[in-house]
């Protein structure tokens, strides 16, 4: 059997272990999470616990496994001097949070490391959600994260989305526009038509890529709030597959859906002043759906 330990984040809240420990151990398949669980092979302060129980703050847990974890791997797309751009993946956030589990900052120094001992800790250019899978752009030193960023800012990084949605838009093509409000006590935001309530504004552009009862679309996000894709195409009603957040539960459960089917497989550049020899790269993925 293989041992498997983590401690819970002391600000974790009301959380099953379960889903705590499928975040915290992303090298283990759900299987193998499930299995433990069912053959009560998780302990908890040194308790054997069921599926159902809710994760003590600060609490020891060890979980054991007949199935070896395989290290997660973060694909390492482009290398220079200056920029990383890897594929996050499903699971894994962007920045530590009450949640706990390895950021993708920490995976990709890991494995940054394990090639130059003293290489530095990649810095974020820009977000992705935990629970999206796509490619990620990291800076080197803090003056290109500062260019990055700035860059985001005025829309000379283009970011392009695959995604599926429940039902078919009316129109082939279309930009959405609204505003939205973000509620962070609950870690969610509300699309709105107007900017009351600190309401910022928000605009996403659609392609019908594939039309049917689960349609597959392109999206392209002209501006990059929290959860924007996620939250505008549940506020047309056509929210993406998977998600439980915005979207239907009993349509992801009727397509058994296990996880978010969103992800960022496009990103260019239209930069100007050193960093501009980007401008010749276009980076693309498929999605895994």
């Amino acid at each position: 059997m293989n041992l498997y330990t983590f401690v819970v984040p002391p600000e974790i809240g009301d959380v099953r272990l379960y889903a705590l420990a499928r975040r915290m151990l992303p090298e283990l398949p759900e299987y193998a999470i499930k299995e433990a669980f069912a053959q009560k092979d998780v302990k908890m302060n040194g308790v054997r616990v069921s599926k159902d129980a809710i994760a003590l703050p600060g609490a020891g847990v060890a979980l054991y496994s007949r199935y070896g974890g395989e290290r997660l791997e973060v694909p390492i797309l482009f290398e220079d001097d200056h920029v990383l751009v890897v594929r996050k993946p499903i699971g894994v956030s962007c920045q530590a949070d009450a949640k706990g589990g390895k950021t993708i900052v920490e995976l990709v120094w890991s494995a940054l490391q394990n090639v130059n001992p003293n290489a530095s800790e990649p810095l974020l250019c820009h977000r992705l959600d935990n629970q999206t899978d796509g490619l990620l752009l990291l800076a080197k030193d803090e003056e290109t994260q500062g260019f990055m960023m700035d860059a985001f800012k005025r829309r000379q990084i283009h970011k392009t989305y695959i995604c599926l949605v429940k039902g078919a838009p009316a129109q082939e093509h279309a930009v959405l526009e609204a505003y939205l409000v973000k509620d962070a006590a609950k870690g969610k935001v509300r699309v709105q038509a107007d900017a009351r309530c600190g309401g910022l504004p928000i605009k996403t552009e659609y392609r019908v890529l594939e039309r049917g009862p689960i349609s597959r679309l392109e999206v392209t996000l002209h501006t990059g709030r929290t959860h924007q894709i996620r939250a505008q195409l549940n506020a047309i009603g056509h929210p993406i597959v998977g998600d439980d957040q915005y979207g239907d539960r009993t349509l992801n459960k009727a397509y058994k859906a296990k996880g978010l089917m969103l992800c960022a497989t496009k990103l260019t550049f239209s930069l100007t002043g050193p960093m501009d020899y980007l401008n010749e790269c276009s980076f693309q993925i498929e999605p895994q759906f």
